[in-house]
């Protein structure tokens, strides 16, 4: 009986690998996506994200110590994702007292409500991200346009999926490629993020079926669309290279917590992710679907996982 089973609840992780060592190395694979941030949108990047960074520890810790009374956790590098996908998710100019609500509605709202890391249901970034853009729509809408277009931060310009629903000329493939295009701080370069999802990959911190199934359904669903109307709303190359598609596909939906545990189950989930998100982009309300699609399916993690575990050996099958 020395021998006691510890249950506890996710991320399980048997190697040698620890929390802390992935949560800081999907911070290493984040770096192209803020140097090119910095480049694109100037010294706004830098303080948006550090700003952010703070809030999401500073509430951890508050909320851990005099609320939970619980032992602080902000050492496993978690509030940091968290913080900087949040700024990874705003517009560069969005003034910093509404970007500390979001810190709140992230750390206090989608994780640490729930009993903190391994307990949450939703991506806490993705809960500071809706709240923001249901609470604050023109300040989340409104977006500065690159200091490489103009030396002026109040000049503003339309994402390239604002352009795409309002028929307005859109920006080249390069461009959109490369990022210096308006959008949130950490979504308009699909390169950079590319490159952090290879490390990712390389450093054995997600598998590929996540981001790739997501990425291969809206190309699909877009491709069948554009062959029986050629309209660049339908582009599948557009709608790869542009919005927060590869930051959500790559970061965010492969969260440990909230995504399913199998390949079948992850296959699953990215599919629907895919789906949501071309519906949302092409007939709802918001030009983008990322977001919204991604804590959909963490809602349906659970169910999810129930259906594509394996069962035990020896266990009875349950009738009906």
């Amino acid at each position: 009986m020395e021998n006691k089973l510890i249950v506890s609840p996710s991320p399980h992780i048997h190697s040698g690998d620890s929390i802390p060592k992935n949560m800081y190395g999907v911070l290493i694979a984040l770096i192209p996506a803020f140097l090119l941030s910095l480049y694109v949108f100037g010294l706004d990047a830098l303080i948006l994200t550090l700003a952010s960074i703070l809030f999401c520890v500073v509430f951890e810790y508050f909320i851990s110590k005099f609320i939970l009374r619980s032992e602080s956790t902000i050492s496993d590098g978690s509030a940091i994702i968290t913080g900087v996908l949040l700024a990874f998710n705003v517009p560069s100019n969005l003034p910093i007292w509404i970007l500390a609500i979001g810190a709140l509605a992230a750390i206090g709202i989608g994780k640490m409500s729930f009993g903190g890391l391994g307990k949450n249901i939703f991506n806490p970034a993705l809960v500071g991200r809706i709240f923001l853009l249901i609470s604050f729509p023109a300040q989340m809408t409104t977006w500065p346009a690159p200091v490489l277009e103009s030396a002026t931060d109040a000049v503003s310009s339309a994402t390239v999926l604002s352009r795409l629903n309002f028929g307005s000329t859109l920006p080249t493939l390069s461009s959109m490629f490369v990022g210096t295009e308006s959008g949130s701080l950490g979504e308009t370069s699909a390169i950079a993020l590319l490159i952090g999802f290879i490390y990712l990959l390389w450093k054995k911190i997600i598998t590929w079926h996540i981001p790739i199934s997501i990425l291969f359904t809206v190309a699909i669903f877009t491709a069948i669309l554009y062959i029986f109307d050629p309209q660049p709303q339908y582009n599948p190359i557009i709608h790869l290279a542009s919005g927060g598609l590869m930051l959500g596909a790559i970061f965010m939906a492969t969260d440990y917590v909230t995504s399913p545990l199998t390949k079948k189950g992850m296959l699953i989930y990215g599919f629907f992710i895919g789906i949501i998100t071309v519906c949302i982009r092409l007939w709802g309300a918001y030009p983008e679907g990322v977001s919204f699609a991604i804590v959909l399916m963490n809602g349906f993690t659970p169910l999810i996982n129930y259906y594509t575990t394996p069962k035990r050996f020896g266990e009875k099958q349950k009738n009906g």
